[in-house]
């Protein structure tokens, strides 16, 4: 009697078992806290690889990677499957032009909250309307933009190796967001200078004749006793006082450690005490001795 054909494949290969591999944060569900990582992840899930797409999931919270390279439009990745040697994995995204990256910046430029959140180590939540002012995508937006290779001999591509790092790579932009920006061609210290130079040379609203004329734009003294002397500050001279409109904005720049996989993150645990600190020092420079005390308390 004839066996039916599909007893002729052999099982399904189990991955060798990996020590010290880089382990996904999430042991089950959907990959990425933050809107970027999720929006990442749906590129490759829009892929329908069906199948290979759990496989890579699976490979991923299992340690399976081993390690991952990132820099301008390339990743490079070692991945353990069921062989004694560990397979090639290499993704490429397209990178934008130097005048492309010059004509977001201006559009970047345009938004203060955008400088604002950017330089916390945040990405605004519609920080894609800007790209789009440009005529641009952030995140690859065509199957081309996305080229995906593996030395395993799995015929589909991506296979789960290449989903694996995908994945992985989806839960570090939540750690570090400027990963997107080297990925399509400008890592953070260029985005950040390309930022100064478009604010730079925005145009600033000059200054009337009447309000010289009203004062407001009076000029030192030439008497060098004034300019010892001194004299009371004007009203509003400091300007409007508030809470910054970004928490722990200096820990945002300084970010967390590389696919990090601790218990819980330094930002996240110390964002409360910012915030805190933050409404503790508005009190006081108003003045609000007892609202400063009672917090003190607390």
């Amino acid at each position: 009697m004839k066996r039916p054909f599909f007893e002729d494949f052999p099982p399904p290969s189990r991955p060798r078992d990996v020590k010290g591999g880089i382990r996904a944060r999430s042991r089950r569900g959907a990959f990425g806290r933050s809107w970027w990582a999720r929006r990442w992840i749906a590129v490759l899930e829009g892929l329908e690889l069906g199948g290979r797409l759990g496989r890579g999931r699976s490979y991923a919270r299992r340690g399976q990677v081993l390690s991952i390279a990132i820099d301008k439009g390339r990743v490079e990745a070692v991945v353990q499957g069921s062989r004694p040697e560990p397979y090639q994995v290499t993704q490429q995204v397209d990178t934008l032009s130097v005048a492309a990256w010059q004509r977001v910046a201006v559009a970047l430029a345009g938004e203060v909250r955008f400088a604002a959140s950017l330089l916390a180590g945040e990405m605004p939540t519609d920080v894609e309307e800007a790209f789009r002012t440009a005529g641009l995508s952030l995140f690859p937006a065509r199957r081309e933009d996305l080229r995906t290779a593996c030395s395993c001999p799995d015929w589909s591509n991506p296979c789960k190796h290449i989903a694996a790092v995908y994945y992985l790579l989806g839960e570090e932009f939540d750690r570090d967001p400027f990963l997107i920006f080297r990925l399509r061609g400008l890592d953070r210290d260029e985005l950040v200078r390309l930022l100064d130079r478009a604010a730079a040379t925005a145009p600033v609203r000059a200054s009337s004749a009447a309000e010289a004329e009203d004062g407001r734009t009076e000029p030192l003294s030439p008497e060098p006793s004034q300019f010892w002397r001194g004299a009371d500050l004007p009203d509003g001279f400091l300007g409007e006082v508030a809470t910054p409109p970004v928490s722990a904005a200096l820990l945002g720049r300084l970010g967390e450690f590389p696919f990090w996989r601790g218990r819980q993150p330094l930002a996240e645990a110390l964002a409360p005490a910012y915030r805190e600190a933050s409404a503790l020092g508005l009190d006081a420079f108003l003045g609000e001795a007892s609202r400063v005390a009672e917090r003190l308390k607390t």
